[in-house]
């Protein structure tokens, strides 16, 4: 006797998948400032290295020009950062500089290469800003005592011309790793979503910043 047909089953739903939850790390205030202070300081290290190296510089052959822009961008940079620290979120930039000041003991821990929970910010993160910030200050103090010493030789002091260069090739070492790890490394470059979108997977802050995603947490409980 021929067996009946089994009766077809309904074809399985498709499903979509979830987007990635995501969690708030900067705030318009803070991407602002970092991109402000990025392009500043790559249009301030291209001039400069034109002026610097001899090739760029006859290459070019508008070192007057090249030396205006240097002098305006670093003005445009000096009033854009205040700008931003006079109408932009300054609470929150108090709390960053809170946390970027502090080392504490799970911070020299991963210093040391030891595995430790992070914050908004982790150890190398925080050591880098403020490497930033006392080399800002220190480009901007050198840079107007050289321009001051063009218009007035009683303010040439000696080594502030070194002092400037040296900054300059510290602060390119800096730059390349910094890149390396926000464009390249594996682990570290979705923190480039952070400051183009405001916003990280949170799977990926709990891996890194577990600190962090736990204070957040709490405080959306309270």
């Amino acid at each position: 006797m021929a067996s009946l047909p089994e009766p077809a089953l309904p074809d399985a739903p498709l499903t979509t998948p979830k987007p990635a939850a995501r969690i708030k790390r900067f705030t318009v205030t803070e991407r602002v400032l970092h991109w402000m202070h990025a392009s500043a300081f790559l249009a301030l290290l291209a001039t400069g290295m034109i002026l610097y190296l001899p090739a760029l510089s006859t290459l070019i052959s508008r070192r007057q020009l090249v030396r205006g822009v240097h002098l305006w961008v670093a003005l445009a940079w000096a009033v854009a950062l205040l700008v931003i620290l006079v109408v932009g979120n300054r609470t929150r930039l108090a709390e960053d500089w809170r946390e970027i000041e502090t080392i504490d003991r799970d911070d020299r821990r991963w210093l040391r290469g030891r595995k430790a929970p992070q914050g908004r910010f982790n150890a190398g993160q925080k050591i880098n800003a403020l490497l930033t910030i006392a080399f800002a200050l220190l480009f901007a103090l050198s840079g107007f005592f050289l321009w001051l010493g063009e218009r007035d030789h009683r303010f040439i002091f000696a080594g502030t011309g070194t002092v400037h260069d040296a900054l300059t090739f510290v602060s390119i070492g800096l730059l390349v790793g910094h890149l390396y790890l926000a464009l390249i490394h594996p682990s570290t470059r979705h923190a480039l979503r952070g400051m183009t979108t405001g916003e990280v997977d949170e799977a990926w802050a709990q891996t890194h910043h577990a600190k962090w995603v736990e204070a957040e947490r709490t405080s959306s409980l309270s």
